[in-house]
């Protein structure tokens, strides 16, 4: 053995003696720390690439359950804006682009642009820490992308007082430096020697390299010092940097890299480190708890009920006033049935409708005669008979009772079976109603709302459209509407975008960019809606018109959805024509059919809902799509998905379609409670692969209140 090798060798096992020792400390010292200091959460930080971390290396920990990060930072060559997402304790996901600054995407393809790669990143918690036994997650850094940065890895966490102790095994990126053999080298042959599966269109997961080549041991520790918003850290990095991606080694003059992280508040973290001993990192961190997030409102006060029983009322029209200003209630219909006072309408402002039926008790009690016992509220959309809540007379009643429709209804005509928590049922006979008041025909409306388009991590940079988008609404009756969108660009630069990747397919996404740069005053919207109730648990909807930016055509849904069911199937078919490039009235020669069947899962589990088509897309390939999102208690719901299709490899950039998405109650932002959501999706590539068509209404939103959701819990804040 050279001399070299021999002091290699040394290093690396005083590395491991040194490692070792210092991460054993807390597990031999643990049961003398005092168990309200375990309970005191140490602080947690974004790495460099996003994600729970140190600085180039992952820990495992995780965030705090529905947090959000933006992580900046600059460590030269590399630029890296890492989007994290911890939407379970024991799962984070994050998506990153990295910028290298001294790498291009090609001349002929973005001039002097900056190379600019997108990765997708994963972890898993495997094993919570206890008193003896340490935290160990394991994870997968750009294993949707590229591959440029690959790494898969398992690491532990002990605490121990103030200090967080962290060791690793890191392949791929994370192991370049090869500290030890794959231990995983007994299982087969293929973790041996690791398979470079890198791509420059990127978009595949990298399975067969998993695990595979060379490991490094990879750990630090991280100190919070006793001034509390300052931590320090310090790490052992597995990569060596001589084999990076795009042939771009870096000098390393030591493997560790020492950092410091200043909280200045419980949303911004300023960072700042020494790495690869000769390079310095500048960065910051902004960070939101989707689940926490909350505003305090200033709405109207719920009315004080009267004393008594008998005040009966003659102005019904003034009730419905006060329904809709202080219940949030738009009331079509309200009538009288025996002992039963009857309001059928839809909620407005309060997302919690025992908020909006407790506030509504509080009103009808101040106006009902003696004879009422009772109160109900029918609840509609769109013309859709959706539910029916029963509660009795008193303002604040200990329980109501649910009532949900079993079959359909037309006019004054009303059939229904009563529906306890249990989900008993059984049927009611036919009732006829007194109405006492009808909601005059209101059939048109209009809202003037700003709009952006955009489009980041392609070889034309960040593009952007900002709109003033004009709604307008006209209804022929409860179930049919016209709706129209007019949009007019106020600022945009989508004359740079030039750049369109091959595809085998159809451009029906793809021509994106002619659509943008073309449209300055354009149709968005403009069709015909109708819906109806087909029978007990099926529900219908067809339209017509031109249905988004792209495309005009015709189509229909069919969705059958049990009252407070888990489980919702939906099928909707459409045969659309391309629209020309400026959004106005012309079409152009490319038409198709597109539809998918798709199952509508409650998992039952933290709010996670489970959504699986199956389908013809518009490029006329066969596939499926999976979507997953979670909702908080803050009403925020987080989500994203991926599509495959027999499309293969004639995608043009990447193998299939994946997002994530936002949508966001806008009460969170005012002091005013409202029903009104702002969403925000993003995707790492306009794709003609896996494309669907982007329905304006679809029957499972419009049927929202067929769940009972958080019924029992909001009942139980909004009440005494």
């Amino acid at each position: 053995m050279t001399d070299d090798r021999i002091k290699k060798s040394y290093g690396r096992g005083r590395f491991l003696v040194v490692t070792g020792t210092v991460f054993l400390l807390p597990l031999v010292a643990a049961p003398v720390v005092a168990r309200d200091v375990i309970s005191d959460p140490l602080p947690v930080f974004q790495s460099d690439f996003g994600g729970v971390g140190l600085l180039q290396t992952p820990t495992a920990r995780m965030a705090p359950v529905g947090e959000m990060s933006f992580t900046y930072d600059q460590v030269d060559p590399y630029t890296h804006y890492g989007f994290s997402f911890q939407p379970f304790e024991w799962f984070e996901a994050g998506f990153r682009y990295t910028q290298i600054e001294n790498r291009l995407f090609g001349r002929s393809i973005a001039g002097d642009r900056d190379y600019l790669d997108k990765g997708v990143d994963l972890k898993l918690s495997l094993l919570n820490e206890g008193r003896y036994l340490p935290e160990f997650a394991v994870g997968f850094r750009d294993f949707g992308g590229t591959g440029l940065f690959g790494s898969e890895y398992v690491v532990a966490n002990k605490r121990w007082y103030d200090f967080d102790f962290s060791l690793g095994l890191g392949w791929g990126y994370l192991g370049s430096r090869g500290d030890i053999e794959n231990p995983l080298r007994f299982a087969g042959d293929r973790f041996e020697q690791r398979i470079n599966e890198r791509s420059a269109g990127g978009g595949d997961f990298n399975i067969k390299q998993l695990f595979s080549g060379k490991a490094s041991l990879f750990g630090g520790i991280q100190y919070r010092t006793p001034y509390e918003p300052l931590t320090l850290q310090l790490e052992y990095d597995g990569n060596d940097y001589k084999t990076e991606p795009l042939n771009n080694p870096q000098e390393q003059d030591s493997p560790i890299n020492v950092g410091a992280r200043l909280r200045v508040n419980n949303n911004l973290t300023l960072s700042a480190a020494w790495e690869r001993g000769n390079t310095a990192m500048l960065g910051a961190t902004l960070s939101v708890n989707l689940a926490g997030l909350s505003q305090p409102k200033s709405d109207p006060p719920p009315v004080a009920p009267k004393a008594g029983r008998d005040h009966q009322s003659e102005d019904w029209s003034r009730v419905a006033t006060d329904l809709a200003q202080n219940a949030g209630i738009s009331a079509s219909r309200i009538s009288k049935d025996g002992d039963s006072l009857i309001v059928e309408g839809s909620p407005t402002r309060y997302r919690s409708m025992p908020e909006a039926e407790l506030r509504a008790n509080r009103i009808l009690h101040n106006v009902a005669g003696t004879d009422i016992q009772q109160f109900h509220y029918r609840w509609k959309q769109r013309g859709l008979y959706l539910r029916e809540d029963i509660l009795p007379r008193d303002p604040l009643p200990d329980e109501p009772l649910l009532v949900e429709p079993a079959s359909t209804f037309s006019g004054d005509d009303y059939r229904h079976g009563v529906a306890s928590v249990a989900s008993s049922s059984r049927r009611a006979a036919k009732t006829t109603d007194e109405t006492v008041y009808e909601a005059p025909a209101d059939r048109f409306s209009w809202s003037l709302n700003p709009g952006l388009n955009q489009n980041y991590g392609g070889p034309d940079g960040y593009l952007y459209q900002v709109l003033a988008r004009l709604d307008t609404q006209f209804k022929t009756d409860e179930h049919g509407w016209f709706s129209n969108t007019l949009a007019y660009t106020l600022l945009d630069n989508f004359d740079k975008f030039d750049y369109i990747a091959d595809s085998d397919l159809p451009r029906v996404r793809t021509f994106v960019g002619r659509y943008l740069e073309e449209t300055d005053l354009g149709i968005y919207n403009l069709q015909y809606t109708r819906t109806a109730r087909l029978s007990d648990n099926w529900f219908g909807m067809a339209y017509a018109g031109y249905l988004e930016q792209m495309y005009a055509g015709a189509g229909g849904e069919i969705l059958y959805r049990p009252f407070n069911s888990n489980v919702a199937f939906g099928v909707d078919a459409n045969w659309v024509k391309q629209r020309d490039f400026d959004t106005q009235f012309g079409l152009r020669d490319y038409e198709t059919w597109t539809g998918n069947a798709t199952a509508y899962i409650d998992t039952g589990i933290k709010d996670v809902l489970a959504v699986v088509s199956v389908g013809r897309y518009l490029a006329k390939d066969i596939g499926t799509t999976l979507d997953f999102s979670r909702t908080f208690e803050s009403g925020v719901r987080l989500g994203a998905y991926a599509t495959f299709t027999d499309a293969g490899d004639d995608y043009g950039e990447g193998g299939f379609d994946k997002g994530i998405y936002l949508s966001m109650p806008l009460d969170l932002f005012f002091n005013k409670s409202t029903r009104r959501t702002a969403s925000v999706a993003w995707r790492p590539l306009t794709r003609d692969g896996g494309a669907k068509l982007a329905r304006r209404y679809g029957l499972y939103g419009l049927t929202n209140q067929r769940s009972l959701g958080d019924y029992w819990e909001n009942y139980e804040r909004a009440g005494p």
